[in-house]
């Protein structure tokens, strides 16, 4: 790769340079041995014997983490190859307590801020418009995930089988009574007689003609006439009235058939059994396994055709939604608190109860490592750094040389 081909580069480079520093000291030391023993050629032939020292006592440390030095097999060297296993549970050791810990998780998590800041992105149109879209991508994956035979399966077996196969009677015969009690067919039946009055006002000709063809053939037509105006008459006056007064007795005769109907459907076995046959006929009918295939076609497809435009009226709904949270999370700030305590909390959960699962995912992996290919891949990565070791034990090795010989030349 072209990183690591950089890496590569860097690495010869600082070793170019380590070792370039040690052959100036042996040059110097061997420049200054013949005036070595005394005059200023001393210090310099000194500073530079200890530098060669240093430098080679670094080296020796630096490559004994990777390889044998120069192929000889010392004890404790070629540390990374031998000894990779053991330093993939220290290190799993080491991130598990200084790094999984709980109480360094929650720490981490208050710190963050989490809700303000996903707030304020969600508050930003172009943020909330982002979310939307990888959430309309997460569902147009479901829907590719989903298969048609599998939805009408579950749907068959939940709604088909289970809703449709419990007894009906006593459960409908509560919620008539309820809703009759409640008033709440009040509105269907206002909707039922203005639909009946106004079709009686515009078909008077329709109630006229259904009672002359229902008149003996022995009355006179002028009286069958006189007849069917005024039972079009009475009937449009009996719709109007009906709709006037909401305490009409028809109005009442109906409360009372719909409450004795709930009531027989809760406590009368022939009603039940009446409402279990209504059942299993609707059960066994062929347009009910057709009629949810279409409704689950009909609803995928809407989804996917929602999911897919970004000005649909779902997705503008879902952005204003989505925008409208992130504003509040924004301008609420226990809203804010009790979601950062529950991320708190469900970071310490996942990590007091995943911890060891997830850090033996690093002695696992070195385990599998080649020894010299670990070795190869850990020095291409920190190797340059470590080159400043052999560096600064050169130059201090210099240093401490020259002290050591300026004391020793002082005290003499």
């Amino acid at each position: 790769m072209e990183a690591d081909e950089l890496r590569l580069a860097q690495l010869r480079r600082m070793k170019l340079v380590a070792t370039g520093l040690f052959a100036l000291a042996a040059l110097i030391y061997l420049v200054s041995l013949p005036g070595s023993r005394s005059g200023w050629l001393g210090f310099v032939n000194t500073a530079a014997e200890a530098a060669m020292v240093g430098a080679v006592a670094d080296w020796f440390a630096v490559t004994a983490l990777f390889r044998h030095p120069l192929g000889l097999r010392i004890p404790h060297t070629a540390i990374i190859p031998t000894r990779k296993d053991a330093l993939g549970h220290n290190l799993e050791d080491f991130v598990a307590t200084h790094f999984l810990a709980e109480d360094v998780v929650r720490e981490k998590v208050a710190r963050a801020g989490i809700t303000r800041r996903v707030g304020v992105w969600l508050a930003r149109r172009s943020g909330a418009e982002r979310a939307t879209a990888e959430l309309a991508s997460l569902a147009r994956g479901a829907l590719t995930v989903l298969r048609d035979e599998t939805v009408l399966a579950v749907l068959d077996e939940i709604f088909v089988r289970k809703v449709l196969n419990r007894p009906w009677g006593p459960p409908s015969g509560r919620l008539l009574a309820r809703i009759v009690a409640d008033g709440a067919h009040t509105r269907l039946v206002d909707v039922a007689v203005d639909h009946l009055h106004d079709w009686l006002r515009e078909h008077q000709d329709v109630i006229v003609r259904i009672v002359l063809e229902r008149a003996p053939a022995w009355t006179p037509s002028w009286l069958d006439q006189r007849v069917a105006h005024r039972a079009y008459a009475e009937a449009l006056r009996f719709a109007a009235d009906v709709r006037a007064d909401p305490y009409h007795r028809a109005r009442k005769a109906l409360d009372n058939l719909l409450a004795e109907f709930a009531h027989d459907l809760q406590h009368d076995p022939a009603t039940q059994l009446k409402a279990d046959a209504f059942r299993e006929r609707l059960l066994s009918h062929p347009e009910v396994r057709g009629g949810v295939e279409q409704l689950w076609a009909t609803v995928r497809r809407s989804m996917e055709e929602a999911v897919e435009d970004p000005d649909s009226d779902l997705r503008r709904r879902a952005t204003d939604a989505v925008q409208a949270f992130g504003e509040r999370l924004v301008g609420d700030e226990a809203l804010r608190r009790r979601l950062d305590a529950y991320a708190e909390d469900a970071a310490a959960h996942l990590v007091t109860s995943y911890r060891d699962e997830v850090v033996t995912v690093i002695s696992d992996t070195v385990q599998r490592w080649d020894g010299e290919e670990a070795s190869r891949r850990i020095e291409l990565h920190v190797g340059r750094d470590l080159q400043f070791i052999r560096i600064n034990g050169t130059v201090v090795g210099g240093l401490v040389g020259l002290v050591i010989h300026t004391v020793t030349v002082l005290l003499t």
